[in-house]
Formats: structure tokens, sequence, C-alpha cells
């Protein structure tokens, strides 16, 4: 039987505007017309995972509304089991998206009903690989580490946005997963605590580090039209092939081909490849 991958993590609506430059302080922009589209790490780390052949799971929270409507219909038309997704009273989360030509963004995160995702609402039965991401309550994320662990399930936490975990949050960690940015925050990364960890380093491909030493391994050339959701992209296939026997590095090098073939097109997880296109 296929092995399962459970994801659990944020679940937002991604209000897209194309721009010629991001505005400063006190700045005015003008834009293309508002794109929405399904997004949220957690989310977009599910959609990813199944494309590429996976039984995924999702542990989320939606609102009542449009939006929360919109990402149930992408969940489920990309293959996710939503059975563990939560309706609350708060509005869907949203993100707010600039994009500039070269496919760089920047984002604002507004967390709504991913805040009210609680510890009861974890259940990871069944599963090979628990995918987890900020966005969401540390003390749901904590909780959920600690339940893979007691139960055997490989866990993948790709922190962002950097958040302090406990001790024994990162020593369940194999791989932690962060880009070269929150790396040099943290400082040498296998001295947190972690079993391993993996860097992302965009273009570059991606560093792996475990306790024999540190692989470098490389993307493929492409020329980027959105680069939103590609971390996602990357930590989704990184999950997919752990579940099916990959190791680290093996993996590392399948979610760079994903991840470079997600930031040729426009959004997050319309962007996200199925394996045969690969």
């Amino acid at each position: 039987m296929e092995p399962v991958v459970a994801v659990l993590g944020s679940a937002n609506a991604d209000l897209v505007v194309d721009v010629v430059s991001r505005p400063g302080p006190g700045e005015t922009v003008l834009g293309s017309d508002v794109r929405v589209l399904p997004g949220g790490k957690g989310a977009n780390t599910a959609v990813a995972a199944a494309r590429l052949g996976g039984r995924v799971i999702f542990i989320g929270a939606v609102g009542d509304d449009g939006h929360g409507e919109l990402l149930r219909r992408s969940l489920t038309m990309n293959g996710v089991d939503i059975g563990k997704v939560r309706t609350v009273e708060r509005p869907t989360g949203a993100a707010f998206i600039t994009v500039t030509g070269d496919g760089e963004n920047a984002i604002v995160v507004s967390p709504g009903a991913n805040a009210a995702l609680r510890p009861q609402d974890v259940d990871l039965s069944g599963a090979a690989v628990l995918a987890a991401s900020l966005e969401v309550p540390v003390a749901v994320v904590e909780h959920a580490v600690a339940a893979a662990v007691a139960a055997g399930v490989r866990v993948v936490l790709n922190l962002s946005p950097v958040t302090s975990l406990g001790a024994a949050t990162l020593a369940g960690l194999d791989p932690l997963i962060v880009n070269q940015h929150e790396a040099e925050a943290l400082g040498p990364l296998l001295e947190l605590g972690v079993r391993s960890a993996v860097v992302t380093l965009g273009a570059e491909g991606a560093e792996v580090i475990t306790p024999a030493g540190t692989t470098r391994v490389a993307a493929p050339r492409v020329a980027p039209v959105d680069t939103t959701g590609a971390g996602d992209a990357f930590a989704g296939a990184l999950a997919r092939r752990l579940a099916v026997g990959d190791d680290l590095v093996e993996a590392a090098g399948y979610a760079c081909r994903v991840a470079a073939v997600s930031v040729t097109r426009p959004g997050a997880q319309p962007s996200y490849p199925s394996a045969d296109e690969l």
C-alpha cells in the first residue's frame, strides 16, 4: 500500500498582485488585477506531495467562507484527504503577495483560522512521514512532533517563519528544512539538536547536513516566473520521497527538480508538477 504523508500547517488564500517594484515606506505603486489562488505553507506542501502520486492527509483549519471553499476544493481536486480539515468561526487565512518581474515576491500573512488549530486536531493514524510547517500555533506543532516520534513517524519540519522550539521537538526533526537566510540566523544547524537538516539555496539547489557531513545538491537551471510556494513544493516533494524510501540526499535532489519546475509557472499550488512532468 502507498505510504501516507500527513501534512500539518496553514491553509491560506493567496491574493497576488504583479508590480514593477515593491513599494517602500510611505510609497504607493500600481499593480495588476488581483489573482486569488489557493495557498498556505501547509496546504501547498500537501498539494505538492499529492500531485507527485502520494497518499496525503492534510491537518488544518479554514473559515466558513469563500476562501475556505476555494482551499477545500483545491486540496480535494489534487487528491488530498481533507477529512482532518476543521471549519472554524474565524476567517480563512490570507496571504497578500506582491510579485515583481524577476519572479521574486514579498508576502504578508494574516493567519485567521490557522490560529485556531488545536493539538486535539492532530491525528497521525497510518502516516509514514509527518511534514509540518509554522503559520499555525507552535504548541500544535510541538504536540504533533511528539506524537510522531512516539509512533515512529519520520518528521520533516519547514521552520518558516523561524520560531523558537523546545529541545525535545528539535531532537525529533529528520530533517529540519530552512532557507539560507534562516540558516545563517540559526547558526550551526546540527548544534540545535536536530537529527539532520536541509538548507534550500534557491537556484543553487540545497545542502543536506547530517552527522556524516554536508552534501550539495544541484538544481536545474530555469527562467523563473514566480517563486511563490517554491519552498513548499520542495518540502512536499522531499516528504513524498522519504515516505517511499529514498535517502535524504536522493529525496533532496528530487525536491530540487520539483521546486525548479514550480518557479517557471505563476502561483503556488497551480504551479506544482506531477511525477510524469519530471
